[in-house]
């Protein structure tokens, strides 16, 4: 079954939900309103399903291959990663002042849900290319800029991040990776990193890796690590490329899924040291290595909704094609569809309500990083950084679990031939299980939501949010509809119990830390359940005055009937879990570790 990109959901979350004719109004975006997102998500579509889809499966088969320290990407992917560069969709969101096409994020990122929707393995290059252009243009000297951006932004060259080392996964306080400094202000860099994403590859002629090392001297710990610059090729002074660095791909991982991107095994330093150039200062460089985490742990949560997309879609259309028991009503006399039976509803009523809540999710979201970055005025830009600052943490955690609910109901919905590798519905069940892992897993992100989001201001930004939410239930109380009021009803236990446990994390976090971060991965599946829902009340009362209007009926009952899904099977959950956050902590720590 050939990918079909979701395209009028899209462009019904940017116009009504992220609100693209205010982000059209920013120095900048003139340009980038409805009719350009129209546009360029159209282009996308046929780029990503003509292209990039007819390679996934192909990828999963057979996969990058590693030899004598060359990476050779799967048939196909070098000619189609030329024309994805070809296109501009690299430079889509990134300045026009280093050759990209000054696209608000807003835009940016559904291009890349369906890049991710059409093949993760290959999105997963230009994904990490993304964040080391990030990391280059808040953190980077003019040298570098001007060295690295334009050939990162076309897509001439990649990007990768290079944090994991074998005896330091998710702590950075253990980076062992070292450089010394010389005379003319370089470094040389020593040192093995593991799980680098596209870390070696034949489809760019240059790779640009963003290395954490310790420089000499420099404090234990976090405060200790430096950022550096390490080119797979010299850069000459008129920028073409010079002798081969000291950075070599000892070997790549054998993975369960995502089999097509080559996650590498670096060695640096073996035959003198690789020569690296610091970015920013020095023993700052786990702050701006967050920048690059940041963007791409966004990135990781589009992910999640893309191959849950992806696994929707061929469940739907399984659905409609497998015939299998009569109907339980008794409405058709013979073996029909299994589409026909309400088990099977509910699982793909479940899938699709989670992906348009989360695709919902993570456009506000985008739109609030184009407003933060962007906008003229400073307050504005403060208060839609808090609120973006907050989502991230959720469009990745909570969007990748679900990823892992929707590709597990996908096989479920296939029965016994979903777990034959032939239908192809495993591979969207495999590749998702990374997306809660790397980037930070599900607890880190949790850890965030806990410490830097909701303890570190006594629960404030939470409360506003909430308030926000209480605005939209009066709405949907004053539009007095049966699906709106049922929407406001579950809303409104959902966000009473968000407050409880709000208050919960802020007042206990530093007193009683156990039973807190007993809850912590529970509280941050319950806000973005919750605020997922927000989205998706919000969406149900455009949806009642489109239909009203006329406006594509069929497409708007739809949204309403889903909406009101979300409310009743997903919404309805969250004061369950607020139990189990508030009241649920002590059995959590309470057995013998020898009893495990």
């Amino acid at each position: 079954m050939s990918y079909k990109a979701p395209v009028k959901d899209m462009l019904f979350n940017i116009e009504h939900l992220a609100n693209i004719a205010e982000i059209a109004k920013i120095p900048g975006f003139e340009d980038a309103g409805l009719d350009t997102a129209q546009a360029v998500l159209e282009e996308a579509a046929k780029f990503n399903e003509g292209v990039l889809d007819p390679l996934n499966r192909e990828g999963d088969i057979n996969p990058s291959s590693w030899k004598d320290g060359v990476v050779t990407a799967t048939k196909g992917f070098k000619e189609a990663f030329k024309l994805f560069t070809e296109g501009g969709w690299q430079g889509l969101q990134h300045p026009v002042d280093f050759g990209g096409q000054g696209l608000p994020k807003t835009i940016g990122s559904v291009c890349g849900e369906m890049q991710n929707s059409a093949n993760l393995s290959f999105a997963l290059c230009p994904l990490l290319s993304d964040g080391a252009i990030e990391a280059l243009l808040t953190a980077g000297s003019d040298e570098l800029k001007a060295t690295y951006l334009e050939n990162l932004v076309s897509g001439k060259w990649t990007g990768t991040m290079n944090l994991t080392e074998p005896q330091a996964g998710s702590d950075l306080a253990m980076v062992r990776s070292r450089a010394e400094p010389l005379p003319d202000g370089t470094y040389k860099v020593f040192g093995t990193k593991i799980f680098i994403t596209w870390g070696e590859h034949d489809m760019a002629e240059n790779i640009v890796h963003l290395v954490l090392a310790r420089v000499q001297g420099a404090p234990e710990g976090v405060k200790g690590i430096s950022l550096f610059v390490v080119p797979k090729f010299m850069v000459n002074k008129d920028g073409s490329l010079g002798a081969r660095n000291d950075v070599h791909c000892v070997s790549i991982e054998h993975k369960m899924g995502i089999k097509a991107s080559p996650t590498a095994v670096l060695q640096y330093g073996d035959h003198g040291g690789a020569i690296g150039y610091l970015v920013g200062q020095e023993n700052r460089g786990l702050e701006y290595m967050f920048i690059m985490m940041n963007a791409a742990r966004y990135g990781v949560g589009v992910q999640g909704i893309a191959i849950a997309e992806r696994a929707y879609q061929k469940a739907v259309q399984f659905s409609k094609d497998r015939v299998q028991s009569r109907p339980v009503d008794g409405s058709i006399a013979a073996s029909a569809p299994i589409i026909h039976h309400p088990d099977v509803k509910r699982m793909l009523m479940t899938m699709r309500s989670y992906i348009e809540g989360c695709r919902a999710l993570a456009s506000v979201a985008a739109s609030a990083y184009d407003a933060a970055h962007h906008h003229p005025d400073a307050q504005v830009r403060k208060d839609n950084q808090t609120f973006y600052e907050f989502m991230v943490p959720l469009v990745k955690g909570y969007s990748t679990e679900m990823s892992l609910e929707v590709t597990s109901l996908a096989v479920q919905v296939h029965g016994g031939m979903g777990f034959i590798e032939e239908t192809g519905v495993a591979q969207y069940y495999r590749d998702a299980k990374i997306l809660t892992i790397y980037e930070g897993t599900t607890a880190i992100q949790a850890n965030d939501l806990v410490g830097r989001k909701t303890s570190r201001d006594g629960g404030a930004t939470g409360k506003a949010l909430a308030a926000q939410i209480e605005a939209t239930e009066a709405e949907l109380a004053k539009s007095g509809t049966p699906h709106a009021l049922a929407m406001a009803k579950r809303l409104k236990a959902a966000r009473e119990a968000f407050v409880d446990v709000v208050n919960f994390v802020a007042g206990n976090t530093k007193a009683s830390p156990n039973a807190v971060f007993a809850g912590s991965v529970p509280y941050l599946m319950l806000t973005g359940n919750l605020m997922a829902g927000w989205q998706m009340a919000r969406s149900l009362l455009v949806a009642q005055e489109q239909l009203a209007a006329g406006n594509d009926a069929a497409f708007m009952q739809a949204k309403i009937t889903t909406a009101r899904f979300y409310a009743d099977h997903h919404l309805a959950k969250i004061p369950g879990t607020r139990d189990s956050i508030v009241e649920g902590a002590e059995c959590v720590t309470a057995l013998a570790l020898e009893s495990f």
